[in-house]
This record gives C-alpha cells, structure tokens and sequence, in this order.
C-alpha cells in the first residue's frame, strides 16, 4: 500500500464504495415483487387478459361490479406477492384486453373464465378473493370447480337483506358508476356508500365500465346456486363502517355456515375498502391464506 500513489488509492476507494452501494442496489431490487406481467388466458371464444405478480401459491383477485383490478389493486397485489404469494388479477370481459360473449351470460360463465385461469397461471389450484361483486363470482367458482379453490375471500360482501332493508344503498353502485350523471352526483353515491368518513372517493370517479355492469347484471343466478361456496374454507373480511353489511349482520355468514368461516373486520374502511386499507387487506388474507391445506 505504502508504494501505489494518492491518485491510485482514491480511486480504489472510490471503486469499493460503488460497488457496496451497487450490491446493496441489487439485493434490494431481488426482495422487491417481480413487477406484473400481463398474460392472455384464451379458451374457446374468450380470451381474459390476467395481470401476474410474485411466485408461491395462487391468490385470484376479482374486483367489484362493473370496475377493473388495475389500479384498486395495486398495493394489495405487491403487498401478497411480497409475502409469497402469486397474484393473478383476471379483467372481467369488456375490460382491457379480456373479450368474450357479453350477452346471455352470467356467473357459470364467470366462474369458468376464472376457473381457466387457475388452470392456465395458478398450478391449477388457488385462492379466489372477490371484492363486493366479486365474491359472487368467487363463490360460484368454488361451487363449480371446488377441486380448483382452496378457500375463498369475500371483501365487503354485503348481508343477504341488504336491498330490502336498504334500498337506496342498494342502488348507490347504480349511480356510482352512471357516467352520463354529474360528477357531483357521483361522488355523492361514493361518500355515502363506498367511503368512510374523511376518506378521498374521487378515485373512484374513474375506472367503471358500464357495459360490464349491464354484462354482470343481465342473468342473475339465484343466491342459493352460489352463497355457499361449495364446502370451501371462507375468510370475510368486514368493512366496520360498509352500509352494505350493518354491524347487527356481521355473523351472519358464520351463522349460516359455521366453523369454515374465519371473520375479520377492518376500522376505519367502507364498501370501497381495496383503496381504503390495502396493507390490512393484505394482512388478513396472507395470514389466513398461508394457515390453508394445500
């Protein structure tokens, strides 16, 4: 050392300082989640398009009425990718590049799309997470295809009685999503319905698709198709202050089905919930998720 010049050691210092700070770059971007990928799952007429994130057991997630799960989605999906999970996030047909029949079709249909991309892109076995309407269709799929779901989320499912005891929270999606309406109107239906108090719903002026909600809503199937979900493992996750599912209904889905339904509730969140507390969200479906058999 005492022979290489002033210039000479500089520069070496200056090289193990780059490259500690290149390695501790590195090994920071490999803990961080894969960024999504976008795959196309195509059978027969349809093709769904499924935005993929993280390796490990499949979770499914399925948004809500007549929305996609781009952006409601994003935080949740990094969050359980991070905590080893795969997250694939099906588009309903008519959203991004997910086409197929949008006529004469209803939650049979809907299950089987999901059911193909569990086949495709989750090891053919997964957990399914529906939000709002979504758990509709994740229920269907465990109905249909039980050997296909290991358990399913319903994220502010709303209490069998709902639209006869509270008709106009009932039709606040109606309204949410009416893009012909004022954008005052709107997000009147959002405060009231979908946010907890102090909570920004102007996100939620964007991202709905009302030919998707005329598609979701043309054929419904009778509650007691799919409200049981087969005999697969529930979590609910309950939006304390989610008008869709007062607090004097909180049990009653483990009334009705008992032990298999495992219940969380979530402070300081409504019926839009996702945007609301993604990493309480992502919390309870990785600790569940992780308890199930495989």
């Amino acid at each position: 050392m005492r022979g290489m010049s002033r210039t000479g050691f500089l520069s070496m210092a200056l090289s193990a300082v780059l490259l500690s700070a290149l390695s501790g770059i590195a090994m920071a971007e490999e803990s961080k989640p894969a960024q999504a990928k976008t795959e196309i799952v195509t059978t027969k007429n349809v093709a769904i398009e499924v935005l993929v994130e993280g390796k490990g057991p499949a979770v499914v997630l399925l948004p809500s009425q007549g929305r996609d799960s781009y952006g409601d989605y994003d935080q949740l999906s990094k969050t359980l990718a991070a905590d080893g999970f795969k997250v694939l996030r099906p588009q309903p047909r008519g959203i991004g590049k997910s086409v197929g029949p949008m006529k004469g079709v209803d939650l049979y249909d809907f299950a089987e799309d999901v059911a193909n991309v569990i086949d495709a892109l989750g090891d053919k076995r997964a957990v399914v997470a529906g939000h709002a309407y979504g758990h509709f269709v994740a229920r269907m799929t465990a109905t249909r295809y039980p050997e296909k779901v290991r358990g399913v989320v319903v994220a502010a499912g709303s209490a069998s009685d709902t639209a006869e005891r509270n008709p106009l929270v009932w039709w606040a999606p109606d309204f949410a999503g009416n893009l012909s309406l004022p954008d005052e109107q709107r997000l009147a239906a959002l405060k009231g319905a979908f946010f907890a108090k102090g909570h920004d719903a102007t996100g939620w002026l964007k991202g709905w698709y009302p030919e998707v909600t005329a598609m979701q809503s043309e054929k419904p199937v009778p509650r007691k198709v799919w409200w049981a979900a087969g005999t697969a493992p529930i979590l609910e996750i309950i939006p304390e202050e989610d008008p869709f599912k007062p607090r004097d209904r909180w049990d009653e889905l483990r009334k009705q089905l008992g032990e298999r339904v495992t219940t969380v509730t979530v402070p300081n969140a409504s019926h839009a919930l996702m945007p609301e507390q993604p990493a309480a969200v992502a919390e309870a479906i990785s600790k569940w998720a992780h308890d199930l058999p495989k």
